[in-house]
């Protein structure tokens, strides 16, 4: 039988990679953009697997690595976005709060 690699599993681990590395160093929905896109590929490649497991001998352990990569990813994109949510909400309260308690004379 003729062995191939699973389509889509190195894509399913490299958008998972991305997808934290871009958590940390954007604001977050980038992030959340990657792992959106490295679970719709460890999707279709756990599709592909599941018709016709016999003929793709690796690429299984990278698809489930890259879909819970793509979940970690995305925790960490939303825990970022309310992180800047709040930072950004508690410097706008700071400065309407400064504002309304200036005497202007």
């Amino acid at each position: 039988m003729n062995h191939q690699p699973l389509p889509g599993a190195s894509n399913a681990l490299t958008f998972g990679i991305i997808s934290i590395v871009t958590s940390f160093i954007c604001c977050g929905p980038f992030g959340a953009i990657f792992s959106f896109i490295g679970l719709s590929n460890a999707k279709k490649a756990e599709r592909a697997y599941s018709e016709n497991p016999e003929m793709y001998l690796t690429g299984i352990d990278n698809v489930k690595t890259g879909k819970i990569l793509s979940y970690i990813g995305l925790v960490i994109a939303a825990i970022m976005l309310i992180l800047w949510i709040l930072y950004f909400g508690f410097i706008i309260a700071l400065i309407s709060s400064d504002l309304g308690s200036m005497d202007y004379k």
